[in-house]
Formats: structure tokens, sequence, C-alpha cells
């Protein structure tokens, strides 16, 4: 069996108890290093471990796949959950290349998305539609990725932002909400999560006007707000549209 196991955010108490259980059953478990060490010593203990640095998710795949068609129980750890942005998609398209899809059990455990646990620590900014969108243009062209924030802003999503910047991309992000700027105020709440969950988590929110971006780096999570998204005292919120209908309060 393989599993694409979601570690969640990285602080244990959000590990998913299906993750849990997973990573129990495993005899080999294979991530990124720095996934690993969000895996907690004792359940890796005894466990045969394979890990690589950056960019190779293709290399872990296919030997997750080996270990899986040797018929060992192997699990490959993501950060947030498996099937957003992480490696689901591609183990699924491995074992479609290789004729695999019916030799080799399969399965997902859901967990929980860095948007969440951004969401969670801002307030409560995704209570309406939105979108979510990568700056990595390591895979998708950026004229895909204006394409998409353009498109979403002018549609009014809140938008939340991954991979929002890095030293190879140091002027995406800006470009990025250079697009947004151009339909949304400049007085648009914008909550910047780092690390999320983790010991060195860190929490901002100021206004899309204002907005440093030299503050951001690839471990973090921008959240930006549509036009009706406001401050309730220190926490972003965009209403679900109660206020329309009901008093509140």
């Amino acid at each position: 069996m393989l599993v694409a196991v979601s570690l969640g955010p990285g602080d244990e108490s959000l590990l998913p108890p299906a993750a849990r259980a997973a990573l129990e059953r495993a005899e080999v478990v294979v991530g990124y290093k720095g996934y690993m060490e969000l895996v907690s010593s004792s359940l890796l203990e005894g466990k045969e471990v394979f890990s690589t640095g950056m960019m190779g998710e293709v290399e872990r795949v296919n030997r997750a796949v080996d270990f899986a068609q040797e018929g060992r129980d192997t699990a490959v750890v993501c950060s947030g959950d498996a099937g957003i942005y992480a490696m689901a998609g591609l183990i699924l398209e491995t074992l479609e290349a290789r004729g695999l899809l019916d030799k080799v059990g399969f399965e997902v455990v859901p967990g929980v998305p860095a948007f969440n646990a951004a969401a969670a620590l801002l307030g409560a900014p995704l209570m309406h539609d939105f979108a979510s969108v990568s700056l990595s243009d390591l895979l998708t062209p950026w004229e895909t990725i204006e394409k998409r924030l353009r498109l979403a802003s002018e549609a009014d999503f809140v938008l939340a932002v991954y991979n929002p910047r890095s030293k190879r991309r140091s002027d995406h992000l800006r470009r990025a909400l250079d697009i947004v700027a151009r339909v949304r105020s400049p007085e648009t709440p914008v909550g910047l999560v780092k690390r999320a969950y983790r010991p060195d988590q860190e929490i901002f929110v100021t206004t899309l006007g204002d907005f440093d971006s030299e503050l951001v780096d690839m471990q973090s999570i921008l959240i930006i707000g549509n036009s009706t998204t406001r401050m309730a005292g220190e926490r972003m919120l965009t209403p679900r549209g109660y206020h329309t209908k009901y008093t509140v309060g």
C-alpha cells in the first residue's frame, strides 16, 4: 500500500488521527528532508526512511512506488494537505505512467491545508468564496499565474497565495500585488502568516497599500481580502452575508 500522508501545518496536535495511524502502519516513510523534521521521532522508529532535498520530488515518488511494489507499506509525507500543492497528484501520475494503477494500492489521507491554518490564526478571512494561487512558476508559466490572479481579483475572490516569494523569484510577489491593486482598494486587509503553528510562527496584518513584500519568504501564506473584508478588532473578517438578512448580535 502506498499512502500520501498529510502532516498538517507542523504542530503535532494538528496531525490527523488517520495520518498518525498510516505512519504507525508504514514500514517505509518517504519525504522531503524539511518535512521529515515535522514527524515525531517515535513515528519513525524502526522504519526505513528515504528523503531528499528540494527538487527531488520525482525521485522520491519513484522510490516510494518501488517500495510499495515490493509489498511494503509506504507513506509519503507532505506538509499541509497531500492533495493541495503536494505529492498526491505526482504519485497518481507516476502510478499511471508506470502502468501500476491496478497493481499498487494507493490512498490519500487528508489534513489541514496551509491556508486553513493561516486563516485560523488571522481570524475569519475565508468565510466567503476564495481562490488559491501559487506564485511558483517552476511548473506553471508566469503568464498563466498572472491571468489567474487578474481574473480572481476581478471576480472579487479572497486570495490565498502560496509560494509567494523566494530568492529566485524575489519580484513575483510585488508584481502579483500590483495586479490585485488594480481592482482592490489600498485599504484592503492583508494577512501574512509565516510558519503557522510552528515554534517560530509569525503573524502580520496590514493593508494592501502598506504591505511590505520583504517580510515574506517561502514558508509564508498570504491572504488578501476581497471588497467586503474588514478588520474586527485585530482579526480579519470576510462576512458571510448574515447581516444582510438577519440582525446580527
